[in-house]
């Protein structure tokens, strides 16, 4: 009996209907579709899978899940890391350009010069003593939800780490950093600060591009009369990258750059240039230091 109800079942699954459109008021048969239930199953079935993976689909790889309660935008931790370099090189060459036009004053007055800025000082007319906060149940709640979300995030990890990491390191010395090449060719004039040559010439080949030998953000990006189209980038613990003669550049005052990313092409721009060629020059602390004695050409 079972087996005989299990075929009826199947054969009713099977049995061919068809579906008519027609017209109402002349009856005429527009559309007609023969189906059965297990097409129809069949149909529905597919439909839902269908709707299912494209509904998972936009979830995981479209922008579209920026709008879904839960789900954030994966680029603002990386956007606030790179904002907070370009603040602090900013406040560097803030604080460096405070430095010399004070120091020009002192010697233009016959001073003894500084070697730092004196810190801002600040405001004690505000009397702040009779201000209470108390934090309320809601804020609580988000600061909470904030991290918690940022618990197992790699870049904010990142970011807690190499702040750290350079507080601990902050008076090391710049021996200690991995640079990148910023043009592989032939030393033709070396450092000689007796003759104020702050650099190196290295000779290459006609388009070859010019690569920023650290992590850092371009402080200058400008054409001068004799050292034609320079670059200047500023990277950690006070150290700043020059780039000269070149023909071209590639990147603009406030760009954040990488080890290793094109910043120009060589060339031969500018009046003390006979040549094509690279003028390359590291500063550290405002002194000139010798490039070949920390990077391999």
């Amino acid at each position: 009996m079972h087996t005989e109800g299990r075929k009826k079942w199947l054969i009713k699954l099977k049995n061919k209907y068809r579906l008519v459109i027609m017209n109402d008021d002349t009856f005429e048969e527009k559309l007609s579709f023969r189906l059965s239930r297990l097409n129809v199953f069949v149909a529905i079935g597919a439909t839902a899978i269908f709707l299912v993976f494209a509904t998972t689909y936009i979830i995981a790889f479209t922008p579209l899940r920026e709008y879904i309660p839960g789900y954030t935008n994966l680029k603002l931790n990386k956007e606030s890391y790179n904002n907070l370099l370009k603040i602090d090189s900013l406040e560097n060459e803030v604080r460096s350009r405070e430095l010399y036009f004070k120091n020009l004053k002192l010697i233009l007055s016959g001073q003894a010069i500084l070697d730092s800025v004196a810190p801002y000082s600040k405001d004690t007319s505000k009397k702040y003593s009779n201000i209470t906060i108390i934090k309320s149940k809601e804020d609580s709640i988000l600061r909470k939800q904030i991290e918690n979300e940022n618990k197992y995030d790699l870049s904010s990890q990142d970011l807690t780490i190499e702040n750290n990491n350079q507080a601990q390191n902050i008076n090391a010395s710049i021996s200690g950093f991995f640079y990148f090449t910023p043009l592989k060719g032939i030393v033709i004039n070396g450092f000689d600060a007796s003759k104020n040559h702050y650099g190196i010439d290295i000779a290459g080949k006609k388009n070859d591009v010019i690569k920023s030998v650290l992590n850092g953000t371009v402080v200058f990006s400008n054409w001068t009369l004799e050292t034609g189209y320079i670059i200047g980038i500023q990277h950690q613990h006070n150290l700043i990258s020059v780039y000269k003669h070149n023909s071209a550049l590639l990147k603009k005052t406030g760009d954040y750059v990488k080890a290793g990313d094109a910043i120009a092409f060589i060339g031969n721009s500018g009046e003390l240039s006979n040549g094509p060629h690279l003028h390359f020059e590291l500063w550290y602390n405002g002194s000139p230091v010798n490039p070949k004695d920390y990077i391999t050409f």
